[in-house]
């Protein structure tokens, strides 16, 4: 099973054919250009993510280990999942009740999504869950999986 790993938390270790270490990699947020649908087709202009929109791809699944911080994730994994949209076609398409972007490609990875943090209320740790979900389900991923951190087996 070809795996991708997107970490923010240590101690983690695992065979993959890509890992993408947010602690040390600042990625640029997406600037609404539009040039990943029109102008360079499935590809942003900015290039810190060539690679891993290939091994995104190629990947059965992708294992994200999250810090949540004040109840989401941190803006540089937000800016990675804004920036995951060139991967799909700008037209829109209403499915299982909802308006979402047509898939670019025949196939999306499953999501083990894990995340480390604390909530104040059960209520917002369910808003992270939904979003995370919610999310993934627009990216077309069939299975998505989203637990503590403490709840990963490798």
């Amino acid at each position: 099973m070809k795996t991708v790993v997107i970490k923010e938390i240590e101690g983690y270790e695992l065979d993959s054919i890509y890992e993408l270490n947010l602690n040390k990699n600042r990625l640029k947020d997406c600037c609404g250009c539009w040039s990943c649908w029109w102008k360079t087709p499935g590809r942003c202009i900015n290039k810190d993510l060539d690679e891993f929109y290939s091994k995104y791809l190629e990947a059965d699944r992708v294992i994200i280990f999250s810090k949540v911080t004040k109840g989401f994730v941190s803006g540089n994994l937000k800016s990675l999942l804004d920036r995951i949209i060139p991967l799909f076609i700008p037209y829109i398409e209403v499915s299982k009740g909802e308006s979402m972007h047509v898939p670019r490609y025949d196939k999306y990875p499953d999501i083990e999504f894990y995340y480390d943090g604390n909530f104040k209320t059960d209520e917002g740790e369910q808003i992270l869950k939904d979003y995370i979900y919610r999310t993934f389900d627009m990216f077309e991923s069939k299975n998505v999986t989203v637990k503590k951190i403490e709840e990963y087996r490798e």
